[in-house]
C-alpha cells in the first residue's frame, strides 16, 4: 500500500512538474539529470547502482549504464515505478531526489564541505578514538575535506589491504554517519565490546541481537548480543 502512495505521489509531481515547464516556470528534467540523480542517491546510500536495485527489488542490471541508451543510441529512462521503487526503499522524498540529482547546491546550504576525521579501518578498534555513543574523539584522527553531510559526526575509515575483497579495494574511503538510521540490508561497520571491528551487511537487527554478513569473501555470517555492541554506523558513501 505504502508503495502504491509513492508510486501515486511520483506520477502526480511528475506531471505537476511538466505543466509547470509548459508553463515555463521551471526547465524540465533532462535524462541525464534523473541518471545522475539515482547514481547520488545509491551512492549516499552506501550502494552501487546495482546494489540501490537489488534493496528496491528490482533486477540487479535496472541502473546498470548499459540500460540507459537503446541499441539505436537514443535515450532511455527509468520507469516510474523503479524510480517510487528506490524512493521507498531508501525513505527519500521526491523532493529530496529532484534536490539531488540537481547540479545547484540547496538554498538552505549553508557549507559545500567539511573537515571529516579520517583513520585507517584497520586502527578503528583502538581505544580512545570513539565515546560510548559512537561518536569520533580525540587527537588520533586524520582530517579530509567531503561535501557536507548535514552530521558533524560523521568520519571516514580507510580500507588497507585486501581484507574486505571483493566488496572494497585498498585505498577506498568508507564514510560513516553514526546519526543515520541503520536498516536492514543497509552496509554498516560495527565494534563490539570485545574488541572487533567487523564491517559488513546488516541481515537482521531485534532488541536483544544483530545479524550481519561480512564483506570479507568466505566470511560467514556473524550475530551480536546488542549489550556486547559497542557502537556501529552505517555506511553512507564510498570513495573508490
Amino acid at each position: 500500500m505504502f508503495l502504491l502512495t509513492v508510486l501515486g505521489a511520483v506520477s502526480t509531481l511528475l506531471r505537476e512538474h511538466r505543466a509547470r515547464r509548459e508553463r515555463k516556470q521551471i526547465p524540465m528534467f533532462t535524462h541525464d539529470e534523473v541518471w545522475r540523480g539515482i547514481d547520488r542517491l545509491a551512492r549516499q546510500n552506501g550502494l552501487t547502482p546495482s546494489g540501490l536495485a537489488r534493496r528496491a527489488g528490482l533486477d540487479p542490471t535496472t541502473f546498470n549504464p548499459s540500460k540507459r541508451v537503446t541499441k539505436q543510441s537514443k535515450s532511455r529512462w527509468p520507469s516510474t515505478e523503479s524510480l517510487a521503487k528506490i524512493l521507498t526503499a531508501t525513505g527519500t522524498s521526491f523532493g529530496d531526489f529532484v534536490s539531488i540529482m540537481s547540479d545547484e547546491p540547496a538554498k538552505d546550504a549553508r557549507h559545500t564541505s567539511q573537515r571529516l576525521r579520517s583513520i585507517p579501518l584497520d586502527q578503528a578498534s583502538a581505544s580512545g578514538l570513539f565515546d560510548d555513543a559512537g561518536f569520533p574523539v580525540g587527537d588520533s584522527w586524520d582530517e579530509i575535506d567531503f561535501p557536507n553531510l548535514d552530521d558533524a559526526h560523521a568520519y571516514a575509515l580507510e580500507v588497507r589491504g585486501d581484507t574486505l575483497l571483493p566488496a572494497y579495494r585498498d585505498g577506498d574511503l568508507l564514510v560513516i554517519s553514526p546519526a543515520a538510521q541503520v536498516r536492514r540490508q543497509d552496509r554498516i561497520v560495527l565494534k563490539s565490546r570485545f574488541g572487533e571491528t567487523v564491517a559488513g551487511v546488516l541481515v537482521r537487527r531485534t532488541a536483544q541481537r544483530i545479524e550481519l554478513d561480512p564483506f570479507q569473501a568466505r566470511e560467514p555470517s556473524k550475530a551480536y548480543a546488542v549489550k556486547d555492541i559497542a557502537w556501529l554506523g552505517r555506511i553512507v558513501w564510498v570513495s573508490q
